[in-house]
């Protein structure tokens, strides 16, 4: 009989991941065979325990979760996913997905994780496009989006500009700044917009 390597999420730091952890142990995985990811997005290609399970598996072993979305946030990503460990001769156990136990080494589980992972797509679609929509509504009617406040001055940037006119390396001006190349340059480029406009102004 093959082994069951156990797999646990949590996107964030602040999250536990207790009750993953327990319904894993609970379901025959043992502890030395848990593998996790704390704090890390299910978006993310790449989670570090998550492929050290991945190569811990062999075939005839069970990769064993709690849901269906500790796999991923896309039903391309989920289904190839099942699919490579199938080709792998491994099997996928989710423990609550549609109220019940689904095991792809059946036809039946097999069957059932193809029309769930289409459903949670549908589902995350749907959420998409109302948080679209109530974003288009509240800039229609001039609300604040919220989000994070730009936190560099006009200063600052018409400093980090200076340090790239004197030869230093943009790369290094941004990290120092806490942001990436393309942002301060985007940045410096706004800041140029508006001086000119000011310019232009009688």
């Amino acid at each position: 009989m093959g082994k069951l390597i156990g797999y646990v999420r949590v996107s964030t730091r602040a999250q536990d991941f207790d009750r993953q952890v327990r319904d894993l142990l609970a379901a025959g995985v043992r502890r030395d065979d848990l593998y996790t990811d704390h704090g890390v997005s299910g978006a993310r290609a790449s989670r570090p325990a998550f492929n050290r399970a991945l190569e811990a598996l062999h075939e005839g072993d069970t990769l064993v979760i709690t849901t269906l979305d500790r796999l991923g946030r896309s039903t391309v990503n989920m289904l190839g996913l099942a699919e490579e460990l199938r080709a792998r001769g491994i099997n996928l156990r989710v423990l609550n997905l549609g109220g019940g136990n689904v095991d792809t080494g059946t036809p039946m589980g097999s069957m059932v994780f193809t029309v769930m992972a289409a459903l949670a797509q549908m589902e995350l679609e749907i959420k998409r496009e109302r948080i679209n929509d109530s974003v288009s509504k509240r800039r229609a009617a001039g609300k604040d989006l919220g989000g994070r406040r730009q936190q560099f001055s006009d200063s600052q940037i018409s400093n980090a500009r200076r340090l790239i006119d004197a030869g230093e390396a943009a790369t290094h001006v941004a990290r120092d700044l806490g942001m990436s190349r393309a942002t301060l340059y985007r940045r410096i480029g706004e800041l140029d917009a508006r001086q000119w406009v000011t310019s232009q102004t009688p």
